[in-house]
């Protein structure tokens, strides 16, 4: 079977950092050349204990930029600036938490990051490392940082690690970052490049971004709420608050202040983002009461438990060999208890289903008075709660704004608030 060659003529950079997981890289630039890119390389240091430039150069079909002091195939000795300015998209492969505070700072002392901070193209991580690392609050605010100025952050996904331990901090695959290389170049739609793709599909990240949301607020829910049985157990659901958290970053890109009210551990502090941690469903509508009359777009990305313990037993319950019989209450509807406020925002809800979506989730829409709600099929085994991606369908009050396919979180972020500005439009 044919080779697709939806990157013909593209020019992509691939920067390579000092992970393990950087004999990847060599995959992806195979994987580039025969979608028809042309493709060059920089590395760092630390990538050359790990794979040589001379593999890569066969690779690529050029000479690797391995220092600043390389002038090999540049004019003047500045291959920095002459790689800058010849690439439509920057990709960075096996990117360590030292690159990425590295890129985050604006630093430049090699040839990958002289060549990424003098570069205007977009910009695509592929993190890779030890969880903890990952985790760290350091790594968190500057992975912030870089979504903030454009950045697509691809990953890191959850598996076995070099150390021999499972977590998050495992590279993506390698046809996952050239996928994604296509939908940034629009290639993936057979668009020559400064094309937009169908409404159907994700916005094509820019290197500079509109920021409509200056001077607006916007309030995000996010994480799963715990409904107490006894002081240890509860009552709650799977999810991660991924997605909230991706809303609120893309939200915080696009200009606003922002509002999180989460159940899910909260991120690393920054400007602009105002973080309210909550428990339960109670105390998730009382932080919502609270923010809401100074807020312009509220987004329910929350899964919000339905039903709560009656009555909370004080002290453990100890077990006893017999059945236990837990009464639940319905909890109060945050959505449907906001419907009637004189001054509401743009209200946005998402339905999470396992059967009869789009039915299940327009009910939704019209019995809570939402603009738009956006539904996604929790069955699904490689998406939705838990997971890094989701795909979902956006409805508004008219029908189908847009479907999203299986995408990062971030990216689906940008769906949802490119279908928000349709809205806040109409409603200004």
């Amino acid at each position: 079977m044919a080779e697709s060659l939806g990157l013909q003529g593209r020019r992509v950079a691939v920067y390579v950092a000092g992970s393990i997981a950087a004999y990847k890289a060599g995959e992806v630039v195979t994987l580039l050349r025969k979608r028809g890119a042309e493709v060059r390389v920089a590395m760092t240091a630390g990538a050359q204990h790990f794979v040589t430039p001379l593999t890569l150069q066969s690779l690529s079909g050029h000479p690797v930029a391995t220092s600043v002091w390389d002038a090999a195939g540049a004019e003047h000795g500045m291959e920095h600036l002459s790689l800058s300015a010849w690439c439509e998209v920057q990709v960075t492969v096996a990117a360590t938490a030292d690159l990425i505070a590295r890129l985050a700072t604006g630093l430049a002392d090699d040839a990958v990051t002289t060549t990424a901070l003098a570069c205007p193209a977009p910009l695509l991580i592929a993190p890779a490392m030890e969880t903890a690392m990952w985790e760290h609050p350091a790594t968190q605010a500057h992975v912030d940082t870089l979504r903030r100025r454009g950045a697509r952050i691809l990953g890191p996904a959850t598996g076995r690690l070099a150390s021999g331990r499972e977590g998050a901090g495992r590279m993506v695959e390698p046809a996952e970052i050239v996928a994604m290389v296509e939908e940034l170049l629009g290639a993936a739609h057979g668009l020559p490049a400064g094309s937009s793709p169908p409404e159907t599909s994700l916005p094509r990240e820019a290197a500079a971004v509109a920021p409509w949301l200056a001077g607006k607020h916007v309030l995000v829910t996010s994480g799963g709420t715990r409904e107490p049985i006894d002081p240890v157990r509860y009552i709650g659901n799977r999810s991660s608050g991924k997605m909230g958290l991706a809303l609120a970053h893309e939200a915080l890109r696009l200009g606003a202040r922002v509002t999180l009210v989460t159940a899910a551990p909260p991120p690393a502090p920054q400007p602009d983002l105002d973080v309210v941690e909550v428990e339960t469903a109670a105390q998730m509508l009382a932080a919502v009461r609270h923010a809401v009359p100074a807020t312009d777009v509220l987004i329910m990305a929350a899964a919000v438990a339905d039903y709560r313990p009656a009555h909370v037993a004080e002290r453990k319950i100890k077990k006893s060999g017999e059945a236990l019989n837990v009464a639940l209450v319905p909890t109060t509807d945050i959505l449907r208890a906001l419907r009637e406020d004189s001054r509401r925002p743009v209200l946005v809800g998402f339905a999470a289903e396992t059967e009869d979506l789009l039915d299940n989730a327009a009910r939704k829409l019209d019995e809570k008075g939402l603009d738009l709600v956006v539904a996604n099929d929790v069955s699904a085994t490689d998406s939705g709660m838990g997971s890094d991606y989701n795909a979902v369908t956006i409805i508004g009050r008219e029908g189908v704004v847009a479907e999203i396919q299986r995408a990062p979180k971030p990216d689906v972020a940008r769906a949802v608030f490119a279908a928000i500005r349709t809205v806040h439009r109409e409603a200004g």
